[in-house]
């Protein structure tokens, strides 16, 4: 123990970082480069997260916002589309331009995809609760007729909503929304339409659940509460709001240790750390090892539920063997 040190506990929570989905996806991208050769061409960011991005392409992924950027000489090479899922145009778009592609949407966003083309076939208008512009609503919606589905963000949007029928709705939701909030927008869409559907089970997906859940068992006391993830991470943003409803004092979203100010930390004794579903280990260790070179830090494990989930990958991929530095990296490790 270092004396010039002041003394730190950070509560290390669990579940935490990659869910089934985002490794089953990483892993997608992987077994094609092994399975195809480079380039492996990925439509958007396969998951919202800067490492891993950087780390597939420098095994040689390329990663186009749109399948036209696809030149013509590597048509024939894959193109994998991300955990978040893609409106129906898009696998269309690639058939038509004769783009062989595997599609690494998680199987509990095709689950919600399903519920809501459900809803639809049955006669109801669908209900869409999420954030416009995220990439998995945008798929969510684009499984649907236009005209056919509705977004609600927030309570408020609720009470302004007007639908075509208010006794034929369903409703589905983002996977990835705070339990809470969610809970509050279902509410009042309920008191307002007595007859809303529900989805035959619950769209918010269990690492989802988990992680919030570890969040706000871990969080009451904590002088500061840092979350590992994207800014464009929706999961991992509302890891920030719960940890501080739940008490802490503070919350923080980082990418990397890097992006810590420890200017303005302050005076604190206990820190919260977890990490977004698309957020890898290996950033959550940098950021325990950046405290203890500040801290006499001991770390203290705030564990909720175990997760065994595991999803498997294309059929196309399953004869493929990964070696132990793929499958660490798979693991964000």
């Amino acid at each position: 123990m270092n004396e010039n040190r002041p003394d730190l506990t950070i509560r290390l929570c669990g579940p935490r970082g990659f869910c089934a989905g985002v490794d089953r996806a990483i892993q997608i991208v992987v077994l094609a480069l092994k399975a195809y050769g480079a380039p492996v061409y990925v439509r958007h960011e396969i998951v919202h997260n800067r490492y891993v991005v950087e780390g597939l392409e420098a095994k040689g992924a390329i990663f186009v916002e749109e399948l036209d950027e696809i030149p013509e000489e590597h048509r024939k090479q894959p193109v994998v589309f991300s955990a978040h899922g893609v409106p129906k145009s898009v696998p269309a778009d690639a058939e038509s331009r004769n783009l062989f592609y595997l599609d690494a949407t998680c199987p509990l966003v095709s689950k919600v995809h399903k519920q809501a083309m459900r809803h639809q076939r049955l006669g109801r208008h669908v209900v869409l609760i999420g954030h416009a512009g995220h990439p998995e609503v945008i798929g969510t919606m684009g499984q649907l007729p236009e005209g056919s589905v509705s977004l609600i963000e927030t309570v408020e949007d609720a009470d302004n909503y007007t639908p075509p029928d208010p006794d034929n709705l369903g409703f589905v939701t983002q996977t990835t929304l705070s339990v809470d909030d969610t809970a509050g927008v279902i509410k009042r869409l309920h008191e307002r339409f007595p007859n809303l559907t529900a989805p035959a089970a619950d769209s918010i997906c269990y690492a989802t659940t988990n992680r919030q859940e570890a969040v706000k068992q871990a969080a009451p006391g904590c002088d500061l509460f840092l979350i590992v993830g994207a800014p464009n991470s929706s999961n991992s943003k509302r890891l920030v709001e719960v940890a501080l409803r739940a008490g802490a004092t503070k919350s923080v979203l980082v990418q990397r240790a890097s992006e810590i100010d420890w200017e303005t930390i302050g005076d604190i004794r206990t820190v919260g750390l977890s990490a977004g579903a698309s957020a890898p280990e290996v950033i959550v260790n940098e950021i325990i090892e950046a405290f203890r070179m500040r801290y006499n830090a001991v770390v203290e494990l705030a564990d909720t539920v175990e997760e065994n989930e595991h999803f498997l990958v294309n059929r196309e991929l399953r004869s493929i063997e990964l070696t132990s530095a793929d499958m660490a990296f798979v693991n964000g490790e």
